[in-house]
């Protein structure tokens, strides 16, 4: 069929890109290894259950399942796969699976071959997954397919009528648990019934990370005599150009910024914009940040803790290609600020129309709502408030799941 073609003219477009583009080459080598790798790590009398995460943001919708199924089904060992090298490279050493790798390519053949290796009692697809020729010979192979945390929209392909053959492939789930009412009715027009709507499981992961944040030190240290505290996370230039200038004017604040991109030109960059003390994380000592007005961290992995600090947040990405994670920071109850670009981002529709999530078109919109809050602490406390409850009435996606589940 046409996809079987399509694939086919991809990976030959993904052998040339290798060539050229080191992203593409990591991936591709990846997948080139996976077979390898399976050999060498499966366990022939081990039942393996196996999760597929397109790259690190599904990675962080399937991770509640596979800890809560590890912790009451010891048993089982997981199998989680990536497509993208995003997602591999930052959790190829993560301990809550027993083997992690790249999938290689949707090809029949290596659909055959992958699944005659690992032989997996069940499978979950995180949210936008959809490989036809795998989720067919699970199918054929009488493997029970999930599809968690998934979306529709009446712009995807199965609901057009040039992709009704394509859509053949929703078939081989087992159930879909969905994320919202639309999605199963619009699954319900293909016929398609074996739909629960549970929610998102990043609720479930957020609430999981604020109970298990990181004491950071070098933030105590910063935040020590108290002040207002601003968090910006995964920043872009854009971004900065907004909130940096107001800050620089208002001295009464500290600032943490954790950039998206945390290269030296784009700290640098941060650092030649920023007026009085700035210290970087990886370089300072609690006594020296205590007296700076602005914290660059120029480090990974401590963001989702960072904004426990702040009375305000920022979240990138909304004046590029789209907003970042607004869920690490409404489950602290603080406002969350973003940009225009979040659309096609659910949560923070909802985190908007909840009262708790703001977003801004330009400087002056920003300005508009901190004044505000800097002026009336009642009115900042009333929207984080909004946040955190927001966040807190949509959890328990990953406990309707795996209790709906015959493990």
């Amino acid at each position: 069929m046409l996809y079987n073609i399509a694939i086919h003219f991809y990976m030959l477009g993904v052998a040339v890109a290798a060539l050229f583009n080191r992203k593409v080459r990591t991936m591709w080598q990846g997948e080139r290894r996976a077979f390898r790798e399976l050999k060498e790590k499966v366990d022939a009398t081990a039942q393996y259950v196996w999760f597929h995460a397109a790259s690190l943001g599904e990675f962080e919708q399937g991770r509640p399942l596979m800890e809560q199924l590890r912790r009451d089904h010891p048993q089982y060992k997981i199998l989680l796969t990536f497509f993208s090298p995003s997602g591999y490279e930052v959790r190829k050493n993560y301990a809550g699976a027993d083997i992690v790798c790249y999938l290689p390519l949707d090809t029949r053949h290596n659909a055959l071959r992958f699944l005659r290796l690992v032989n997996p009692v069940m499978a979950f697809f995180i949210k936008y997954e959809f490989w036809y020729n795998y989720l067919h010979v699970l199918k054929q192979r009488g493997t029970p397919v999930y599809s968690v945390s998934s979306i529709f929209r009446q712009g995807q392909i199965f609901f057009k009528w040039y992709g009704k053959s394509y859509a053949g492939v929703l078939r081989c789930f087992t159930h879909f648990y969905v994320q919202n009412t639309e999605s199963k009715d619009l699954l319900g027009t293909l016929n398609i019934h074996c739909v629960t709507v549970a929610g998102d499981t990043r609720f479930d992961r957020v609430l999981h990370i604020r109970e298990q944040a990181k004491q950071l030190d070098i933030i105590d240290g910063f935040t020590s005599d108290a002040p207002p505290v601003f968090v910006a996370g995964s920043s872009w230039q854009p971004d900065e150009d907004v909130f940096i200038p107001y800050f620089n004017q208002h001295p009464e604040w500290k600032v943490i910024i954790a950039p998206h991109v945390i290269g030296e030109d784009h700290l640098q960059q941060i650092l030649s914009k920023v007026q009085g003390k700035a210290v970087r994380y990886t370089q300072t000592t609690p006594a020296e940040a205590a007296d700076a007005r602005w914290l660059i961290i120029d480090c990974f992995g401590l963001l989702s803790s960072a904004y426990r600090y702040g009375k305000v947040s920022y979240v990138g990405g909304g004046f590029g290609v789209g907003i970042h994670n607004v869920l690490e920071a409404a489950v602290w109850s603080i406002p969350v600020v973003f940009g225009p670009n979040n659309k096609r981002f659910a949560e923070a529709q909802e985190l908007m129309a909840a009262g708790g999530g703001f977003e801004i078109h330009q400087a002056a919109d920003f300005e508009k709502y901190i004044d505000r809050w800097a002026a009336n602490e009642a009115v900042l406390k009333q929207a984080g408030e909004a946040a955190g409850r927001y966040v807190g009435t949509k959890t328990g996606a990953t406990a309707t799941i795996l209790r709906n589940i015959h493990l």
